[in-house]
């Protein structure tokens, strides 16, 4: 757990690259069945999250996605891509492009120090 009010919650998801899942605290199926404080909330944390990730490791690009197909529930992944991660430009999910080497990345407890400084 990195992060956590009333309304969400953010975890790390174990990978290569930076990557954040932010997730709604009651398991709403559909974003449209989240009510507009969570929704504003939820775009505001990922925003935040961006912009952090730009910030603290200067990827190549950040990627959001929200498929929810496995977890049918409201969540969204936060990444920092890389030109040398194993799957760029493929996503995450898809065609690994080359072998997994490591990206020399900043430390990634420092990073979410970083981002409860901002959260705050």
């Amino acid at each position: 757990m990195i992060y956590k009010n009333d309304l969400i919650y953010m975890e790390k998801e174990q990978s290569q690259i930076p990557w954040i899942k932010i997730f709604t605290q009651y398991p709403y199926k559909e974003l449209s069945d989240c009510p507009s404080d969570l929704q504003r909330e939820l775009f505001d944390k990922i925003l935040l999250c961006e912009k952090a990730m730009i910030e603290f490791y200067k990827p190549e690009k950040i990627n959001i996605a929200s498929f929810a197909n496995y977890v049918p529930r409201v969540h969204f992944h936060i990444m920092a891509r890389f030109k040398d991660d194993a799957y760029f430009p493929e996503c995450m999910w898809g065609k690994q492009q080359r072998e997994m080497k490591d990206l020399k990345l900043p430390n990634f407890d420092d990073f979410v120090k970083f981002l409860l400084n901002i959260l705050k």
